[in-house]
């Protein structure tokens, strides 16, 4: 299956600290994308990188056949994107911020509409941002990505704040987007539990530097070759960390 997004020696440094450490990753046309790491790995540094609001150090990476900095405006059509926590106007509507983004999109009234639809808000849709519950917030963010039906999404833990019941329920809506609308999808998480119940692939990151990319199935024979219990990827996925973790710290002392 062909790349869509594909890294090559992706890095990024700030003075001393390495946020982003030589990065490759290989995302897959109409795939899900797990990318999993501990806070501070570096997952929304990368995605900052991808969507061209922060420049890499070293390294060049392509999106879709386009290159950036050369194809930035190109590539920003074609990517609905969550990153942290979204930024707001708290006294308009739900409606009239995403209107906002439509307006600059150039794309049609319905599309706001749809957006609303999609991540349960419509009944909220006039009520005043700076009202709505931390749960609703996300919701409009996600809802802010998802306008247009853009061909590549870039979600940075787009569940945060929800409830078990909103976590399904986004959760089941994202499952469901690559079949719906011939998306691709990039998420970012700190659980391999809540990836594991999404993703084709995943990589996994540990400061900055990625430490396993591949499909489910094939961590599974990771964990097994080393030694890890195969029904559990949670305990693999947190043993691969402190792993890295406990051979930084050696190295340092060396």
């Amino acid at each position: 299956m062909e790349n869509i997004i594909s890294t090559r020696g992706l890095t990024k440094k700030y003075k001393n600290f390495i946020s982003v450490n030589n990065l490759n990753i290989n995302i897959k046309r109409g795939s899900i994308y797990g990318f999993l790491g501990p806070n501070g790995a570096g997952k929304s540094t990368t995605m900052k990188m991808l969507l061209g609001m922060t420049n890499p150090t070293s390294g060049k990476f392509r999106i879709d056949g386009k290159k950036m900095p050369e194809d930035r405006i190109e590539i920003l059509k074609e990517i609905g994107s969550f990153i942290e926590s979204p930024a707001y106007y708290p006294n308009l509507t739900g409606r009239e911020n995403l209107d906002i983004i439509r307006k600059i999109l150039g794309l049609n009234k319905r599309d706001v509409e749809d957006a609303l639809e999609l991540v349960g808000l419509t009944e909220f849709g006039d009520r005043l941002v700076k009202k709505y519950s931390l749960g609703m917030k996300q919701r409009l963010g996600l809802a802010g990505a998802l306008i247009g039906k853009p061909p590549i999404l870039i979600l940075d833990e787009p569940t945060n704040g929800l409830d078990p019941a909103g976590i399904h329920e986004i959760r089941n809506l994202i499952k469901s987007l690559p079949k719906k609308f011939d998306c691709t999808i990039m998420i970012s998480s700190h659980m391999l539990s809540e990836i594991e119940l999404m993703a084709d692939d995943i990589g996994i990151l540990n400061h900055g530097k990625l430490l396993f990319e591949g499909s489910m199935d094939e961590l599974r024979r990771e964990a097994r070759k080393q030694g890890y219990n195969d029904d559990n990827l949670e305990d693999m996925f947190l043993s691969m960390i402190d792993a890295d973790n406990d051979a930084r710290k050696q190295r340092a002392v060396l």
